[in-house]
This record gives structure tokens, C-alpha cells and sequence, in this order.
């Protein structure tokens, strides 16, 4: 069977540029309207695109002076989003460091079963240490740590989506009897950072469990994906470097002991769309024109975990310690010291490069130039898909939709229709059997 192009609307705010609520084409007043969101789920809808997804963080930070920051919790609002959408996957962050297992395994299974078994999760650790200034703690709990914590937090999600065998509604009226209660299980989890009795107040979601999708590239976050993930959200700025984590991904699926086809790499890319490449480049350096410097080196200190107020925007980004001792985003830390370091950019210089896509790939140009991108990388080995960022919202993503979607069509590499009704279906991914139903296999 030939493969066929994933590709997920990445949403924030009225556009990926940092600069973006300043530009002409937007309406910053709209990050607060769930009636722009929904246009945007419809647009995406419009494209066939197999989801759309939601960032989340969990601190006001200093950037909220000069950028537009999340007004709605992701999976509040994806509620909203299923009731104006009829196929569109759902997929919404969550942090594993700063909530409980019962309480996201519930609402994720709500969302499931209110969109129709479209919901996904994008399991992140957090990686601002002011977010636990909010719950409790003065210190970040350390990466390695954060990643325990997490691999954990999924076991008891899991366990808790299949404490509802498929088949415990009975829903006879007549006999007075709601569930079968054989089939409705306490899971019993004790382990090192939770204790739950279960079962979920919930029955098991249309898709057994909610798509499972991850984001991050350092070895704790690779190594993570190959336990869990289904989709991976990734940042390479190279064909090359794309590739090597590709086959890193794959390999490390293989070696988990789960089958490589099953976990899909989506590389992010903002796009940068003009009728010519003139146009989409001029497109872009008006962005670029429209950055605050001081907005983004508080960007830039968040994503190295450095404090670089202080040093000279025409000099070069300072020595800085290696990747291993960093407790924030390692693999986007790492990203933007070789970017820095190949191309010798100057602080100014490596902001202007970062405000179209916080590290993610920028392309600008045409159409085709765009889907000629995408179809690079699809076929060399270094994406499943891609994680489409648009600088502007609405309109860069209904450009996307009405000028690229069509050429991956022609070309053969993206679908025309829908052809399944869960988001695990777009993706042509398995809905999982429930733990219960393999046991009573292996009894029998």
C-alpha cells in the first residue's frame, strides 16, 4: 500500500509569526472569539487535513507585554471546535508534570466520545519553569525526572480508558441494568508518583483511547515516542537533519518493540505563501520588519534557558553550556545553537530567523515551491507529514487549503475526501483492543 501525506493545522492565535496580530491582515481581537477558532477547524476541515491542534502552556510569561498568549484551555475549546466540524481531528496539549491521571483520562475520554472519536493528545512535559510557580513548587522538577513522571502518567491513562471493557453498557431497561459490572474493572495502580484506584467515571472513548502524539526530540523525548507515541510534532531546519531523526524515531520504535509504520513523523513548517516567490518573500520580510526585539530575546532566553538581555543584538549568540545541562526544551535548545553556530547568525539576525516559526522550518514562496517541500521530504525519508504553522490566520491557512492541498492531490500523495470517521482512521492507525479483551484471549 502506498503511503499517503498526514498533514495537521497547527492553531495559535490569529498566526505563528510572532509579529503576526501586528500585521494588517489579522484581527488580534479575535484570539479571544471561539467563532475564529471555529472558522479556522472549518477551513482545515475544508482541506481534508487530518486534525487540528492546540499549544498550551501553563505561566504568563514576559512575552505577554509584546505577543498574543492563549486566552482558552485546549480542550474546553476543542469541545467547542467538535459541535462546527464534522470529520476534523481534535488533538489537544496537556501537561503530564503539572496534572492527575484520572482528571485528563476523563476529560480526554469526554472529548472522544462528544466529537465522535476524534480527540487527540499531545503529551508534553513543560518546559518553562515558571509553571511551577503555579502549582505549588518553587523549582521545575528536573528532565529526566519530568520524563518518569510522564511514562508514568500515560500507564495509569491507559489503563483507565480500558477500565470500560467495549461491551459493559448494557443499557437494558427492562432488566434495570445500565453496565455489566464484570466488565468494568478497578485498575489498582500504585507506583512511584500516583496512586489510583479507578475505574474512569467514563466508559472506554469510540477510539479505545485518545491518539496518543508527542513532541520532543531529545533523547528522553525519543525515547519516550517509541514507547508511546502514535505522531510525533518535531522541529528540523535541514532535508539532512530531518532525516537523521526520522530514522533515529524509527529505530528506536523498532527497538520498543512496536511496528515504525504505526508512529507518524510530522516535522513542522510555517509557510510563507505568495502568487510569486517575490511576493511571498516580501510577505515575509514585512513580518520580520515587525518584530519586537526586546519580545523576542525573551523568546529566545525561554527557548536556551539563558538570560540574553543583556548582550548585543549585532553580536553573536554567546558561549552557552552543553545541551545535557539544560533543564528546558533540549532538543529546541539544540536546534537553535547549531542553526546559530552553521549559519553564524548574529542575535538579531537568529531572532528574525525564529519569528516565523519558534525554530519549526520557515519556507517562502510559491504554491508549488511549497508542495514541492512537502513532497521533498515526504519521500526522502524524513516526514510522514507535516505540522502546518501559517504566519497569518485565517488567510495563510486558507492559501494552504485553496493553493497547496490541491497540487498534493495532483500529485497523488493527499487524500480528496475523508474516507473514515476517527481521527485514528486518518492517520490509518488501529484502534487499540482493550488490555481486559487480550487477557481474556490469552485465558482462553
Amino acid at each position: 500500500m502506498s503511503r499517503t501525506l498526514h498533514l495537521n493545522a497547527f492553531l495559535m492565535g490569529v498566526g505563528h509569526h510572532e509579529a503576526a496580530w501586528r500585521h494588517p491582515r489579522t484581527d488580534p481581537s479575535r484570539v479571544g472569539d471561539v467563532r475564529h477558532f471555529q472558522e479556522l477547524a472549518r477551513i482545515a476541515e475544508r482541506g481534508t487535513l487530518d486534525s487540528v491542534f492546540l499549544a498550551d502552556g501553563l505561566a504568563v510569561g514576559p512575552a505577554v507585554r509584546h505577543n498574543i498568549q492563549a486566552v482558552f484551555e485546549p480542550l474546553t475549546l476543542l469541545a467547542a471546535l467538535a459541535t462546527a466540524t464534522e470529520h476534523i481531528g481534535l488533538i489537544a496539549t496537556v501537561s503530564t508534570t503539572y496534572n492527575e491521571p484520572f482528571n485528563i483520562a476523563r476529560k480526554f475520554a469526554s472529548l472522544d466520545h462528544l466529537s465522535g472519536g476524534r480527540a487527540g493528545w499531545n503529551i508534553v512535559t513543560s518546559a518553562q519553569a515558571r509553571e511551577a510557580w503555579n502549582f505549588n513548587l518553587d523549582e521545575h522538577p528536573a528532565h529526566a525526572d519530568r520524563y518518569r513522571r510522564a511514562a508514568e502518567f500515560v500507564d495509569v491513562a491507559i489503563k483507565l480508558w480500558d477500565s470500560w471493557e467495549d461491551d459493559a453498557l448494557v443499557l437494558d431497561a427492562a432488566a434495570g441494568v445500565f453496565a455489566d459490572t464484570d466488565r468494568v474493572h478497578e485498575v489498582g495502580h500504585a507506583g512511584e508518583a500516583f496512586k489510583v484506584r479507578g475505574p474512569l467515571n467514563t466508559p472506554r472513548p469510540p477510539q479505545g483511547r485518545p491518539l496518543l502524539v508527542q513532541a520532543g526530540s531529545s533523547p528522553d523525548g525519543i525515547a519516550f515516542a517509541a514507547r508511546y507515541a502514535e505522531a510525533v510534532f518535531t522541529a528540523q531546519q535541514t532535508l539532512a537533519d530531518g532525516q537523521a531523526f526520522y530514522a533515529a524515531l524509527k529505530r528506536a520504535t523498532v527497538a520498543a518493540g512496536r511496528d515504525p509504520d504505526l508512529v507518524k513523523v510530522l516535522p513542522g513548517i510555517a509557510p510563507v505563501i505568495g502568487g510569486t516567490e517575490a511576493e511571498a518573500q516580501a510577505l515575509a520580510a514585512e513580518l520580520e520588519a515587525l518584530i519586537v526585539p526586546e519580545h523576542a530575546l525573551a523568546q529566545l532566553s525561554g527557548m536556551t534557558g539563558i538570560d540574553l538581555s543583556g548582550y548585543p543584538l549585532d553580536g553573536p549568540l554567546p558561549d552557552l553550556p552543553d545541551v545535557t545541562s539544560v533543564q528546558a526544551h533540549q532538543s529546541r535548545y539544540q536546534l537553535v545553537v547549531e542553526l546559530a553556530r552553521r549559519e553564524q547568525l548574529t542575535l538579531r539576525q537568529l531572532i528574525g530567523r525564529l519569528g516565523g516559526g519558534r525554530g519549526h522550518r520557515v519556507v517562502a514562496g510559491t504554491p508549488e515551491q511549497i508542495a514541492d517541500q512537502i513532497e521533498l521530504w515526504f519521500t526522502e525519508g524524513a516526514a510522514d507529514g507535516f505540522n502546518v504553522m501559517p504566519p497569518l490566520l485565517p488567510s495563510g491557512l486558507a492559501d494552504f487549503v485553496d493553493h497547496v492541498v490541491p497540487l498534493l492531490r495532483a500529485r497523488g500523495l493527499f487524500r480528496h475526501e475523508y474516507t473514515g470517521r476517527t481521527l485514528r482512521e486518518h492517520y490509518g492507525l488501529p484502534r487499540p483492543a482493550s488490555s481486559y479483551a487480550t487477557r481474556e484471549l490469552v485465558t482462553a
